[in-house]
C-alpha cells in the first residue's frame, strides 16, 4: 500500500467503481493529480450451465462492490486520509450484460447474462427474418448496431421467452431491466427504498433499445422486441449526480459519474478530440475511435456507439467501435480448461521460448467472431499443427490472435475514416504483457504507445464523476502527466503482411460450423431432450 503524500492528505478524492467482467476494482484518485490513492480488487465466478451460455450472480457482484469499497476505505484510515475526502464516486462496468429484478424485493429474478453469452442466436435468426429486409443491419440507421447476440435487447427478449420469473414480474409491472450499471446504481442508492433506477447513454447505446440521434428509447425499437418501456432505466448524461450511497462507509457521497468501460477507457486516455483511439486489452478487445458530435456509420462491419456526454448541457460524442470477444479470455482459457499454463503470466515466458508460432494459427471464436463479421456460427479453430508444435508455440499464436483481431479491426477503421491511425494507445490488464505489445506494433506496422498507468478506465469514469455539477472538483483542461512507453515495429512490413494472410485464411474455416438446427444423433443415441 503506497504512503500517503503531504498533497493526498489535504487534495479532494474521486473514487471509481470498476465492474468488469472477470473481476470488481474500487479506486480512489487525488482529483489534482489523477494518481491512484489506494485500491481493493475481487475476482467474479462466471458460470457456464449449457454450451455457449455465460452468467453471473448479481448478488455477487453487488457484494463485490460492496467489499471493495470497504476494503479500500480501510486503506484510507490507515493512511490518516480522512473519507470525507472522498467527493464523489463513478461507475464503469462490463457492457450489454443483462440483469433484470424486482422492484419490490430487490432480488434479481435470474442470473445475468454475460455479454459474451451466445444462447440467444435463434433468438437473433428469428428477429432477423421478421424484418422487411432480412438484414441484420435493419436496426443499423437507429441503433448503429446489428441484431447480434452481443446487445442487451436480445438478452432480455430471451429471458421474457424462456424464465418465468422475468414473465411474471413484467405482467405485474414490478420487473427492472437493466445493464449492470443500473443495477449497482440502483442498489447503491437505496434499491427498494429509493433506488434510482437510471443509465447514462454510452450504456444506454448498446441496447438495441436506443436511439443513437435522438438520445432516447425509441418506440419503435421497443415495439420491434417487444420490451415494455416501463422495466426500462432513465437515460441520463455520463456526468451528473445521480443518487447517493445509501449505506456503509461512504453512505451521503454522490455517484456522479457513469461510463460503459470502454467509453470510459477513451476518457482516461484522453481521446477527446475527433480522430483520437484507443484499444482495451481485457477479457474482449474493443479499438474506439472518436468521430466527435457526427455518428458516423461504418461500411466494414464497425459499430457506432455513444461515446460519452459530459454533462446534461454538453452534447454527445459519438465513436466508431470494433469488438472482439476473446483477447484475455484465451489466456484465461489456456490456464483453466486447458492447463497449458499455470498463472496468465506464464504465456508470456512460454510463449517467449519459441519466438514463433512455427505456422500456427488460433481463431479463438468460442462466442462466434464480432467485428467485422459479426457471425455467430464461427466456432474456435487451431490449425497448421504439425508434430513439432508445442505448448510454447500454442501460446505464441493465442497472443497473435489477439494482434491478428486488432489488426481487422484496424484495417476496418482506417478504410471507414478519411485520416487513419498512424499510432494505436493502448490499454487494459493484458498490456503489462510486454511481448504481446511488440507483436502488436509488428503486425500492425505501427507504433503502439502503453501508459505506464493502466487503470485508465476507473481513471476515465473518476474524471467524468469529478466534473459533475455540484461535484466540480476535477479540472479536463489541466492535462495530467502520465509516462507512456512505446513500441515501435521492428520486423518487415512482408513478413507481418504473410502471417496476417494466413490468418485471414483460418478465420474462413472458422465460419459457419455452429447451426441452430438440431442435429441427427448417431445411431444408438437418444434424440436431445
Amino acid at each position: 500500500m503506497a504512503t500517503a503524500s503531504r498533497d493526498t492528505l489535504t487534495d479532494p478524492l474521486v473514487a471509481a467503481i470498476d465492474q468488469g467482467t472477470s473481476s470488481t476494482r474500487f479506486l480512489v484518485f487525488n482529483a489534482r493529480t489523477a494518481e491512484v490513492v489506494c485500491q481493493h480488487q475481487v475476482e467474479i465466478k462466471q458460470s457456464f450451465p449449457k454450451e455457449g451460455w455465460v452468467e453471473e450472480d448479481p448478488m455477487e457482484i453487488l457484494q463485490s462492490v460492496c467489499v471493495c469499497v470497504e476494503r479500500s476505505c480501510d486503506q484510507l484510515r490507515q493512511l490518516s486520509i480522512p473519507i470525507t475526502h472522498i467527493k464523489a464516486i463513478g461507475l464503469t462496468n462490463q457492457r450489454e450484460t443483462t440483469v433484470v429484478w424486482d422492484k419490490l424485493t430487490g432480488q434479481p429474478l435470474c442470473n445475468a447474462i454475460v455479454w459474451l453469452d451466445l444462447r440467444t442466436q435463434s433468438t437473433v435468426e428469428r428477429l432477423i427474418n421478421q424484418t422487411p429486409s432480412k438484414n441484420k443491419n435493419h436496426l443499423k440507421s437507429l441503433t448503429g448496431l446489428p441484431i447480434s447476440p452481443y446487445f442487451s435487447a436480445v438478452k432480455l427478449r430471451w429471458l421474457l421467452d424462456n424464465e418465468e420469473a422475468v414473465t411474471t414480474a413484467t405482467h405485474t409491472h414490478t420487473a427492472l431491466f437493466g445493464t449492470i450499471d443500473s443495477w449497482l446504481i440502483w442498489c447503491l442508492t437505496g434499491g427498494p427504498n429509493g433506488g434510482v433506477h437510471c443509465t447514462d447513454v454510452s450504456n444506454a447505446s448498446r441496447t438495441l433499445l436506443f436511439n443513437i440521434h435522438t438520445l432516447q428509447w425509441d418506440t419503435h425499437l421497443c415495439s420491434f422486441f417487444d420490451v415494455p418501456v416501463e422495466m426500462l432505466p432513465n437515460v441520463r448524461s455520463s456526468s451528473e449526480i445521480y443518487g447517493y450511497m445509501s449505506s456503509g462507509s461512504l453512505a451521503g457521497v454522490p455517484i456522479s459519474g457513469c461510463l460503459g468501460d470502454q467509453s470510459a477507457a477513451l476518457v482516461g486516455q484522453m481521446c477527446l478530440q475527433e480522430g483520437q483511439a484507443k484499444n482495451t486489452y481485457g477479457t474482449g478487445c474493443f479499438l474506439l475511435k472518436n468521430t466527435g458530435q457526427k455518428a458516423v456509420m461504418s461500411d466494414h462491419g464497425l459499430l457506432t456507439t455513444v461515446a460519452y456526454q459530459l454533462g446534461r448541457d454538453q452534447p454527445a460524442y459519438y465513436a466508431l467501435e470494433g469488438s472482439v470477444a476473446i483477447a484475455g479470455a484465451v489466456v484465461r482459457w489456456l490456464k483453466d480448461n486447458m492447463g497449458i499454463i499455470q498463472t496468465s503470466a506464464d504465456i508470456e515466458r512460454l510463449a517467449s521460448a519459441v519466438g514463433t508460432s512455427y505456422g500456427c494459427y488460433f481463431v479463438p471464436a468460442f462466442s462466434g467472431l464480432y467485428a467485422p463479421y459479426w457471425e455467430p456460427s464461427a466456432r474456435g479453430i487451431i490449425c497448421g499443427l504439425t508434430q513439432f508444435t508445442n505448448r510454447c508455440h500454442l501460446a505464441f499464436a493465442a497472443l497473435e490472435a489477439v494482434c491478428f483481431q486488432t489488426r481487422e479491426i484496424l484495417d476496418a477503421m482506417n478504410q471507414d475514416s478519411s485520416a487513419p491511425l498512424h499510432r494505436l494507445q493502448v490499454d487494459g490488464g493484458m498490456t503489462a504483457n510486454t511481448l504481446l505489445m511488440q507483436l502488436q506494433a509488428d503486425l500492425l506496422n505501427i507504433p503502439v504507445v502503453r501508459p505506464c498507468m493502466s487503470e485508465t478506465s476507473a481513471l476515465g469514469v473518476a474524471m467524468a464523476a469529478g466534473l459533475a455539477e455540484g461535484v466540480c472538483v476535477w479540472n479536463l483542461s489541466q492535462q495530467h502527466t502520465i509516462a507512456t512507453e512505446t513500441y515501435q515495429p521492428h520486423i518487415h512490413p512482408q513478413d507481418s503482411e504473410f502471417r496476417y494472410s494466413r490468418w485471414k485464411a483460418a478465420v474462413q474455416r472458422a465460419m459457419n460450423w455452429e447451426s441452430t438446427e438440431s442435429p441427427t444423433p448417431p445411431a444408438g443415441e437418444p434424440e436431445p431432450s
